[in-house]
């Protein structure tokens, strides 16, 4: 689906992570999408995340609605997600390409999608690409759309260009979230439940 050169770019700095040091930042970077409170906000959390990250789809879908209901609708703090694809690294790639073609506007609707559908070529239901296009044809992308998308070298360019940013941050893993420019600790896979969450960010909106 994507040109090798940009397969094994992204599989170098993916390899890469596991030579990082732990840490991340919530400062600005290119590319960022987000929700939430403006750039400058008091408190800034960001999700390094992917599409097919299994324990990424588990917390959007048990943590996120209250997250957003509390912190996001209420702009009490600005949400950047940022991309860092995940083994199969072509898949989640292709997902990054396709949410960034669909607009700023429904690129977060694309990655919610692409989560919730994970599950259905993980279970061998149908294949990785029949459910991204799937996916795109739900946003008004056609197939051929689509593949120019994923096929695109200047945006292929500059998903490279993110990830290697999250590499020289320290992320060693999705997800991982961070609170104005620490890192969340949490047990088990799923991410951080809301109790964490809280813990982190409400001392930061009380100063």
């Amino acid at each position: 689906m994507t040109p090798m050169r940009t397969l094994a770019g992204l599989a170098i700095a993916a390899a890469a992570m596991t030579l990082a040091a732990c840490g991340g930042g919530s400062g600005a970077a290119e590319g960022d999408m987000a929700l939430g409170a403006p750039e400058g906000a008091k408190v800034t959390v960001v999700e390094y995340a992917s599409p097919t990250c299994a324990h990424c789809a588990a917390w959007q879908n048990n943590t996120w609605p209250a997250f957003k209901a509390k912190y996001v609708d209420t702009n009490k703090v600005r949400y950047v997600f940022r991309e860092l694809p995940t083994p199969p690294a072509e898949i989640a790639a292709a997902g990054f390409l396709m949410a960034r073609c669909a607009g700023p506007d429904k690129y977060f609707d694309v990655i919610h999608e692409l989560l919730a559908n994970q599950a259905e070529w993980q279970s061998g239901a149908i294949s990785p690409r029949a459910s991204l296009v799937k996916t795109a044809g739900g946003f008004g992308i056609s197939e051929s759309q689509f593949q120019e998308c994923v096929t695109d070298e200047k945006a292929v360019a500059a998903l490279e260009k993110r990830v290697q940013a999250a590499v020289a941050a320290g992320v060693t893993g999705t997800p991982t979230f961070v609170v104005n420019g620490k890192t969340v600790a949490y047990t088990g896979g799923e991410g951080p439940p809301m109790p964490t969450l809280e813990a982190a960010i409400d001392p930061e909106l009380a100063k």
